[in-house]
């Protein structure tokens, strides 16, 4: 019997160990959806989990609990107003969002002039329309239709927001109008002897460059300065011919100024508002454009296909400049978020985005719609 027991242990510690010695396939990492625990050999199977989601399928982080990771939720957007062509009702917005999708929307109307962000809204001036458009900006876009106001053939061109009301300067009714974004009515109008463009606020006053002086598009050569207190001109300032685009810096007014002659030769200057008034002329045939901004501490202008800071007599550091482009194709140039933002275009099947760092490399590229003329920044 002792015999017979001693055989039946032995064979069962032959089996056991021969068992423990058996090779078992299958996915051996730990951190794999279909991990094997009975596995020894990896077999080339394991299977993961999508960045952000777990093994069935759902957001690791969804903060909002609408299905979308929080990861891959839309946080901004840059709006372009695309003026379209005069006459045909064809201007738009184009949006880009965080992942540099694009999207663009119907046609708004007869040139889409410029853009402005408020809060959750956008606020879009539709010049030959007479009209602004309101729209509630999301993570998705804009919420149409959104809501039209008449601006009452006023030929609205740009605008800032300041303490809930919006400021816009208008060419067929020569004045600012004032909007307040609570009761949405007009609730004032400042007269100006001229036809307004560039409008900015420099925290206590409005300032208006008066590019033209009368329907006839005579050159104008004043800068008004506004009491959003009051809505009166407290100042009216002559800066030289052609005032266009305004930039603040060091309590310092910017002036960017294009003009012309009787055969219709361009020039270009800048004017520099602070103690005094320094008046600069750069001569015929500077390639500058409209554009003035603050980048970096510095105040640029639009030159020679890029942005070239401007020395202290207003004189342009091209050795500096920022950016190669052809310079007959850029429209408009601003600054968002450290980088600077191009509007291309020929005035016909050549209309882009180029986005360049402050090293002057491109970083995006889009296509646009017709005349990308103006962007708008919105952060969630």
């Amino acid at each position: 019997m002792k015999k017979v027991a001693l055989l039946i242990m032995a064979s069962m510690f032959l089996y056991t160990c021969e068992n423990n010695n058996e090779n078992v396939e299958g996915c051996i990492d730990m951190s794999a959806c279909n991990f094997n625990n009975d596995a020894n050999v990896d077999d080339g199977s394991c299977q993961f989990a999508v960045e952000n989601f777990d093994c069935d399928g759902n957001c690791l982080n969804d903060t909002d609990s609408d299905g979308i990771c929080d990861e891959s939720e839309n946080t901004s957007w840059v709006f372009v107003a695309n003026e379209g062509n005069y006459g045909a009702s064809n201007g738009t917005v184009s949006m880009i969002d965080d992942h540099g999708n694009m999207i663009e929307t119907e046609a708004l109307g007869d040139i889409v002039q410029s853009v402005e962000v408020h809060e959750n809204k956008l606020i879009v001036l539709v010049n030959n329309s007479h009209m602004m458009k309101i729209f509630d900006i999301t993570d998705d876009g804009l919420s149409m239709p959104g809501i039209e106001i008449s601006t009452g053939n006023s030929s609205p061109r740009e605008m800032v927001v300041v303490n809930d009301k919006v400021y816009i300067t208008n060419w067929n009714s020569q004045d600012v109008k004032v909007f307040d974004l609570f009761t949405y009515t007009f609730e004032a109008s400042i007269s100006i002897d001229g036809l307004p463009e560039d409008i900015a606020f420099d925290g206590e006053y409005l300032w208006v460059t008066v590019p033209h002086s009368d329907f006839y598009f005579s050159t104008g050569n004043m800068v008004h300065k506004i009491d959003v207190a009051t809505n009166m001109i407290s100042e009216s300032i002559d800066v030289g011919s052609g005032p266009q685009q305004i930039a603040f810096d060091n309590g310092e007014v910017f002036i960017s100024r294009t003009y012309y002659d009787e055969s219709f030769n361009t020039f270009h200057g800048a004017t520099k508002i602070g103690d005094e008034t320094v008046i600069l002329n750069y001569g015929a045939g500077t390639p500058c454009g409209g554009s003035i901004l603050k980048y970096e501490n510095n105040v640029y202008r639009s030159f020679d296909g890029g942005i070239s800071p401007m020395n202290a007599d207003l004189s342009l550091n091209s050795e500096n400049k920022i950016g190669n482009y052809d310079q007959s194709l850029v429209y408009h140039v601003e600054e968002i978020n450290g980088n600077i933002w191009f509007g291309l275009t020929n005035y016909s099947d050549f209309n882009q985005i180029k986005v360049i760092n402050a090293s002057g490399e491109e970083i995006h590229s889009f296509d646009a719609g017709l005349l990308p003329g103006d962007f708008a920044f919105w952060q969630k």
